[in-house]
């Protein structure tokens, strides 16, 4: 007992982190029993911590804030009107070639699958074989399950996302705006001594910021290059297929191990094994490997410095929690977890620095 009770002394008495642990499991609770309702607002949130990084050089050049922010809300709902008339159709379109062709690919792979025990029967077997194509024909069939599901229900996800993109833009323009208002009164409701939450919000603003920034340009700069090299290898799908990659580096190390299979499907059935298949393949392997060798470590330099191992886990676990925002913002989080740890008072630790002679 007096472990713990030495324990308890070192590391929860201080009031910092009594209000520190209040604001935190505030938090929480308010994602985990009103997230799905609150979802509107926390994509506004986002989106308005974006632009603001935006807004700001706009600011330290002298422009009103007001004007600032038209102009940068003004980009923003061009970009998102680019997104719905000129992506989204041709997106679907393709999604749905995709699937209509997916049993002949599937076939294909089945083919030649089979013909592998015949040419390699020391490597291959049969009985192998027939357990890859079960697993891949399960997964098939639980893929085209939960489409049929998301299609029934498609009525009432049409309804909700005409809704939010009512609001979502409403509440970015008001969060540019009013920031300075929003901000003031929600630090009405907290304590005066919070010390320790604004040392880890310093030190996470900066890195949350350039972290959501990078991430995005990151997405940007995989899916037009993806895009590039796929229509100029006259790769079918090339939209779509591009599109994916692109989004497939929010999740790292997983996203590009997964997105090698509809690739290499789709090459493999447009192509067979054939040269071609054999410079899409590489072509993607270059695009990954310069991804994260190169585009990473120059647009997230300084931000993150976990172990992979880390990442994954905080992948795992803030994904279980939060799903799509939980693992967009795996890295920030799990970053923000190292810097509560950093931070953490300890009075053992303050007892020795007090004792050092100057």
């Amino acid at each position: 007992m007096n472990i713990f009770y030495r324990w308890y002394k070192d590391y929860l008495t201080d009031p910092q982190v009594v209000i520190f642990i209040l604001i935190g499991v505030g938090i929480i609770l308010v994602i985990s029993t009103m997230g799905q309702f609150l979802t509107p607002v926390i994509a506004s949130l986002v989106i308005a911590y974006v632009l603001e990084g935006l807004v700001r050089p706009l600011e330290q050049r002298k422009v009103p804030r007001i004007v600032a922010v038209v102009i940068v809300f003004t980009l923003f709902m061009l970009a998102v009107v680019f997104l719905i008339v000129g992506l989204i159709p041709l997106l679907s379109k393709q999604i749905s070639q995709f699937i209509q062709d997916l049993p002949q690919m599937i076939t294909s792979w089945q083919e030649h699958l089979h013909t592998l025990p015949k040419r390699y029967p020391q490597v291959v077997t049969e009985a192998q074989i027939n357990k890859v194509m079960d697993f891949i024909t399960g997964q098939i069939t639980s893929l085209g399950e939960n489409f049929l599901s998301f299609s029934l229900a498609s009525v009432r996800s049409m309804i909700n996302i005409v809704v939010y993109m009512v609001l979502v833009p409403l509440m970015v323009f008001f969060l540019l705006k009013d920031k300075m208002r929003i901000i003031h009164y929600l630090k009405g409701f907290l304590p005066e001594n919070i010390a320790l939450a604004n040392q880890v919000w310093q030190e996470m603003n900066h890195k949350i910021a350039r972290f959501i920034q990078g991430k995005i340009w990151e997405i940007l700069i995989v899916w037009g290059v993806s895009y590039v090299i796929f229509v100029l290898l006259q790769l079918k799908f090339s939209v779509l297929l591009s599109f994916l990659v692109g989004l497939s580096v929010i999740v790292p190390y997983v996203g590009a191990t997964v997105m090698t299979i509809p690739v290499a499907l789709v090459a493999f059935f447009q192509w067979g094994w054939t040269a071609q298949f054999a410079y899409a393949i590489l072509s993607y392997l270059v695009i990954q490997f310069l991804d994260g060798n190169v585009l990473v470590p120059l647009l997230m330099s300084g931000i993150v410095n976990l172990h992979p191992m880390a990442i994954i886990i905080g992948i795992l676990v803030f994904g279980g929690f939060w799903g799509f925002w939980g693992v967009f913002f795996a890295i920030p989080l799990a970053t923000l977890v190292h810097a509560i740890v950093k931070a953490w008072p300890r009075k053992r630790q303050q007892a020795a620095q007090e004792e050092l002679p100057e």
